[in-house]
């Protein structure tokens, strides 16, 4: 990271979030739910809040009721940025039956010309508006062809539909094509070998919650920091965390270090230096111009995430943050 003060008092207070007990995890965390077919996304989600007794959860993305995998969970606070995992990337595996013979090198070929941006046409059934979007397929790999069945992995951006894609794949082979089975293997930083069943993760709270055992829900519970994970960083200094715990926006001069190579406008998560994130907000500076400043606003606190009191409020006397703003009502 590039250092904007290497003076910068030591990071004395905070916790580490691999140091936070299960019950301050469980009031902030994120759970990686392997969704089975059956029930949709709101009643799988459901059961989980139900089963961990917590005011607040949300999911994100959608799956069919007849599609498993990957179902990530934001409990507590963490549901302020569910946001972020639905627009993340997904990758699935698909099982896609063809209407007629087709060739493995065609279909390789009709691949191929799928990858990249492609226009899609929601389904009628689905929750969105009907209009033609551009969506981005990262990458298409033919698993395995037997007869008129085909088994493909797919990565592509948040929102793309797969069933759609089987069917103008089918259409471009010239003999139609629909989707049979489908499993989301990835979303955002959630995998597929990480995902925990519905069972699992009852049994587990139960032991943690009857017998005091809590080892295996801490496997389960993944802290929030791990949503930001694919974000700028920006490493805020001791003496500014309280101010922006209470909203305010973070001038240069609260600034420790940070990523090189941050664009203005960015998505951004404010960190201290013990990884723990304090707010997410877009940066009003690059990287570039913060480093070269000495006054000015670069991150535009909008989602905080730490309560006020973790850390002192040395932000009122302190002459680091001199451009910082004052909360916002």
């Amino acid at each position: 990271m590039l250092v904007k003060d290497p003076e910068a008092p030591m990071d004395r207070w905070g916790k580490r979030p691999s140091d936070r007990t299960l019950g301050e995890l469980m009031r902030c965390c994120v759970i990686n739910l392997d969704k089975p077919r059956g029930p949709t996304s709101h009643q799988a989600t459901a059961w989980v809040k139900a089963a961990l007794n917590v005011p607040k959860i949300g999911h994100g993305g959608t799956l069919d009721p007849n599609v498993s995998g990957v179902l990530p969970l934001c409990v507590g606070k963490a549901a302020k940025l569910t946001d972020l995992v639905l627009s993340s990337d997904k990758e699935y595996v698909c099982a896609m039956t063809f209407h007629g013979d087709v060739a493995e090198g065609d279909v390789a070929d009709v691949m191929a010309r799928f990858t990249g941006k492609i226009y899609q046409m929601p389904p009628v059934r689905s929750s969105v508006r009907r209009q033609l979007r551009i969506r981005t397929v990262h990458g298409l790999e033919l698993l395995e062809l037997s007869g008129r069945d085909a088994l493909f992995r797919v990565h592509c951006d948040a929102g793309t539909y797969v069933r759609t894609l089987c069917t103008d794949m089918g259409e471009a082979l010239g003999v139609g094509a629909h989707m049979s089975q489908l499993r989301r293997t990835k979303s955002g930083t959630m995998r597929e070998g990480d995902a925990v069943t519905l069972q699992d993760l009852a049994d587990a709270y139960v032991f943690w919650q009857e017998k005091g055992r809590g080892d295996w829900l801490r496997s389960i519970a993944h802290p929030v920091e791990a949503l930001v994970e694919p974000l700028p960083k920006i490493v805020v200094k001791a003496t500014a965390v309280d101010a922006v715990c209470r909203g305010a926006d973070l001038g240069v001069r609260g600034i420790h270090m940070m990523d090189p190579g941050i664009r203005r406008n960015a998505l951004a998560a404010a960190m201290t230096a013990r990884g723990e994130l304090i707010a997410v907000g877009k940066m009003l500076m690059s990287s570039d111009k913060a480093m070269a400043s000495d006054h000015g606003i670069a991150f535009r606190t909008e989602r905080v995430m730490m309560d006020p009191g973790h850390y002192p409020s040395m932000w009122k006397y302190s002459t680091d943050l001199g451009d910082m703003r004052v909360p916002r009502d």
